[in-house]
C-alpha cells in the first residue's frame, strides 16, 4: 500500500481533522473550488452557445459561402444571373468537407396592404433548398414546397407578419420595380404558408421566401439561371480554408465570400467572447488556488507535530510532502465534484427549460443559448485540478523547513 496516499487517508477520514480550527477554512476553499468551476463550466456553455447559435442563424440565411456574379457588388438583390450549369452544382466534389449547395435568387420588393407597406428581401428558393435550417424558426404554419409545381405560397417572419397583420393563409400583394422606372411596378399575389421568427431582427425584418422561378419570370431570366449559389460546410471551424479553396474552384467570373467576411461586424463582436471566456477562467483558478493555498497552509501547521514525528522516523521531506498533496487533491476533487454538479444542473435547466431570456435586438437570440460539449467540461476539470496542484507545490516547502525537535514541541 502507498504509505504516503495511506497517512492521507486516515487524516481525511479522521474526527477530528472535520472538527479542527482549519474546519472552515476547508469548507471555504472546497467551496472557491466549486463555485469556480460552475463559473467556467457556464462562461463556456454560454459563451460558446452564444456563439454557435448567431452562425446557425446567419449559415441558414445566407449558408456558409456565397457564390455570385462579381457584377452583384455585394449587393441584398441579384443583379446579374448566373447559369446553373457549373461543375459544383449540385455537388461540390473539387473540395472536401462540404455537404451541401443550393440555388437561390433575391429581388427587392414592397408588400402593400390597404393601410401600410412594407420593403422586404423576396428570396427565392428551390427543390434542393436546406429547409431544416428553418424547422426550429417556424411558429406558425408549414414550410413551403417547392419540389413540384410553381407555386404563391411564401414563408415570412414574424416581424412582418405583426406589422402588417398578416396570418397564416393570407394573401401577400408585393410590388417590384422595373429598370425603366417609367413603366408600372410588376405584381405578384403570394399566399402565406408559413410565419418564421429566428430572433435576428436584422434578416427576419427583411426576408421573405419564396419560389425562385417567380423571381426568374420577374428578371426575364431563363429556367437555368439563378442569382448565386450558398455553400454549406461541415466544420465551421475550417470556414477560412474551405472558402479560400471553394475560391480556387470557381472560374474567374464568380466571386465567393464567406459569412466571416459578410457579416465581419459580427464574428468580431463573437470573438470577443473567447477573451472573456479566458479572463473569467483565469480569474476563478486564480481565486481557487490561492484559497488552496490558505487550506494547505493551515493543515500543515496544524499537523507540524506529526511532520516532526515523521521526520524524526526517517520520512523524507518529498513523502511528507506527498501526503499534504494528497489531502489537498481530496478537496480539490470535492469541489470539482459540487461544482460540476450544480454548473451542469444549471445549464441543462437552461437549455431544455429557457429560463433566461435575452434581448434580441441586442444578443440576436431571445434566451440565453447552452452548448454542451464533453470537450471543455473535460477540459475544465482537469485544467482546474492540475493548475491548483500545481499552485500549492510552492506552499508544500515549508514542510522541509520545519526541524524534527521544535515541531514535536510545537503547540
Amino acid at each position: 500500500m502507498n504509505f504516503e496516499f495511506f497517512i492521507a487517508k486516515r487524516l481525511i477520514r479522521a474526527k477530528k481533522y472535520k472538527s479542527s480550527i482549519s474546519a472552515p477554512i476547508i469548507k471555504i476553499a472546497i467551496a472557491a473550488i466549486a463555485i469556480g468551476v460552475i463559473m467556467m463550466l457556464v462562461s463556456f456553455a454560454t459563451g460558446m452557445g452564444l456563439q454557435v447559435k448567431i452562425r446557425e442563424k446567419i449559415a441558414a440565411f445566407n449558408g456558409h459561402i456565397t457564390i455570385e456574379s462579381y457584377d452583384n457588388n455585394s449587393s441584398q438583390v441579384s443583379l446579374m444571373p448566373v447559369s446553373l450549369e457549373q461543375d459544383f452544382y449540385p455537388e461540390f466534389k473539387s473540395v472536401e468537407g462540404i455537404t451541401h449547395v443550393q440555388a437561390v435568387a433575391t429581388e427587392a420588393g414592397i408588400i402593400r396592404t390597404e393601410t401600410d407597406f412594407e420593403g422586404v428581401i423576396v428570396k427565392g428558393v428551390g427543390a434542393d433548398y436546406k429547409w431544416e435550417n428553418f424547422s426550429d424558426f417556424l411558429v406558425e404554419g408549414e414550410l413551403p414546397d417547392y419540389t413540384d409545381n410553381l407555386n404563391e405560397d411564401v414563408l415570412i417572419s414574424q416581424y412582418i407578419a405583426n406589422r402588417l397583420g398578416f396570418k397564416v393563409g393570407d394573401k401577400i400583394i408585393t410590388y417590384f420595380l422595373r429598370e425603366d422606372a417609367s413603366r408600372p411596378p410588376l405584381l405578384r399575389a403570394f399566399k402565406v404558408k408559413g410565419i418564421y421568427n429566428s430572433g435576428f431582427q436584422e434578416f427576419d425584418e427583411l426576408y421573405m421566401l419564396s419560389d425562385i422561378r417567380h423571381i426568374q419570370r420577374i428578371n426575364g431570366w431563363e429556367k437555368d439561371q439563378v442569382g448565386g449559389f450558398e455553400v454549406f460546410i461541415e466544420d465551421f471551424d475550417e470556414l477560412d480554408l474551405k472558402g479560400a479553396e471553394v475560391y480556387d474552384n470557381t472560374n474567374s467570373f464568380l466571386d465567393t465570400q464567406t459569412i466571416k467576411q459578410k457579416y465581419a461586424s459580427i464574428f468580431e463582436w463573437l470573438s470577443l467572447f473567447d477573451f472573456n471566456i479566458a479572463l473569467i477562467i483565469g480569474i476563478m483558478i486564480l481565486v481557487a488556488g490561492i484559497n488552496m493555498i490558505t487550506a494547505l497552509l493551515v493543515l500543515i501547521l496544524e499537523r507540524t507535530q506529526m511532520i516532526g514525528i515523521l521526520k524524526a522516523l526517517g520520512g523524507s521531506d518529498w513523502s511528507i510532502r506527498k501526503i499534504f498533496l494528497y489531502n489537498a487533491s481530496y478537496l480539490i476533487l470535492l469541489g470539482l465534484f459540487w461544482g460540476n454538479l450544480i454548473g451542469l444542473s444549471l445549464l441543462f435547466i437552461q437549455k431544455y427549460f429557457k429560463l433566461f431570456p435575452l434581448n434580441p435586438q441586442t444578443y440576436y437570440v431571445t434566451e440565453v443559448p447552452v452548448y454542451i460539449g464533453w470537450e471543455y467540461i473535460i477540459g475544465v476539470n482537469i485544467g482546474t485540478l492540475i493548475l491548483c496542484l500545481l499552485m500549492l507545490l510552492i506552499p508544500s516547502i515549508i514542510i522541509t523547513k520545519i526541524s524534527p525537535v521544535k515541531a514535536m514541541k510545537f503547540d
